[in-house]
């Protein structure tokens, strides 16, 4: 498997990083022991997670993926083996998003604490608040990385405006730079990432890693009816897709599927980090057999036609709204 690196940093990633916002939601502890096991053995060594997951689910108040991975990084004694990224900026309960200097550095001691760790290496502005300056933001990141509680900064969910702003704010006054952009990014939806965003990352040399990177599981082909969602806890992210649009994607997927003998879920990851700009998908599993997506992905050779088809396929709707 190929590795590479997170933008200018010493920072390794595999093609698939994995979505920790499963734990402590949909898997419970010791089902997180068991994938983040068979994460480590299998050589997915970059696991992202963020201070409010998993508090959407009953009875959680945020900080539950943080802990089950400290926990689980303190018992196997693997922090050294872990490229380890967690996000700051988010709704904990304080009823609006803070990326003020003041929160940054109570949140990120809060952070260590629960991941059990000295350090993180990958340190993301979770979502702006619109308030901040961008300089006061990245000041935070500085005294934090000069104090070894960070190495790294990324962003996430920013506006091209306020990514090049805070790029801009990073050259001009010798502040942290954003080495990483985060965003969603699938063939159901690429618009937030093609267009200023990608020049934006490929000019300045920030690496891209997408999330949603499976449509919240659409991309997998096991949502195509209505019937199918019932029950599901990702119903309410799922259920516009079910349009022509969507099929015709899954058309094209089951087609590249059945070509390479592989599932539908290794195609759509396939497809993303081979696309220009990605650096590495970010996708979670709550089940043993789910990562066998995540080594067809990194496997399979799609070729110029297939990319044609499942490019074709992703641009129909925008081709239809214009």
């Amino acid at each position: 498997m190929d590795f590479k690196n997170l933008g200018n940093t010493d920072l390794q990633t595999p093609p698939i990083i994995f979505g920790g916002n499963v734990f402590g939601w949909t898997l419970d502890e010791k089902e997180s022991f068991k994938i983040l096991d068979e994460l480590l053995e299998k050589g997915y060594t970059c696991i992202d997670t963020a201070d409010v997951y998993s508090r959407w689910a009953d009875g959680n108040e945020g900080g539950e993926s943080e802990k089950i991975i400290g926990k689980w990084m303190k018992e196997r004694q693997v922090r050294d083996k872990i490229t380890l990224a967690t996000k700051v900026g988010s709704d904990m309960g304080q009823g609006q998003k803070n990326i003020s200097k003041n929160y940054i550095l109570k949140a990120a001691q809060e952070s260590l604490k629960r991941l059990q760790t000295d350090y993180i290496d990958l340190y993301y502005t979770h979502w702006d608040d619109d308030r901040t300056p961008v300089e006061e933001t990245l000041s935070a990141y500085q005294e934090l990385i000069k104090n070894g509680a960070i190495k790294y900064i990324g962003a996430s969910n920013l506006s091209p405006a306020r990514l090049r702003d805070s790029l801009n704010a990073s050259n001009d006054k010798s502040l942290p730079k954003y080495q990483v952009f985060q965003q969603e990014y699938n063939l159901m939806n690429r618009d937030k990432v093609e267009g200023d965003i990608l020049k934006l990352c490929q000019t300045n040399n920030v690496s891209i890693t997408t999330y949603f990177s499976l449509a919240s599981g659409f991309l997998t082909g096991k949502y195509r009816t209505k019937d199918d969602l019932e029950g599901q806890n990702r119903k309410d992210f799922v259920k516009d897709y079910l349009d022509d649009h969507g099929k015709n994607i899954l058309k094209s997927l089951d087609e590249v599927a059945e070509e390479h003998g592989i599932s539908n879920a290794g195609v759509a990851l396939a497809w993303i980090i081979n696309r220009p700009g990605i650096t590495a998908a970010i996708a979670s599993a709550t089940k043993s057999s789910h990562l066998k997506a995540f080594d067809e992905a990194t496997a399979v050779q799609l070729s110029k036609a297939d990319m044609e088809k499942l490019n074709e396929a992703s641009s129909k709707k925008k081709q239809q709204d214009n």
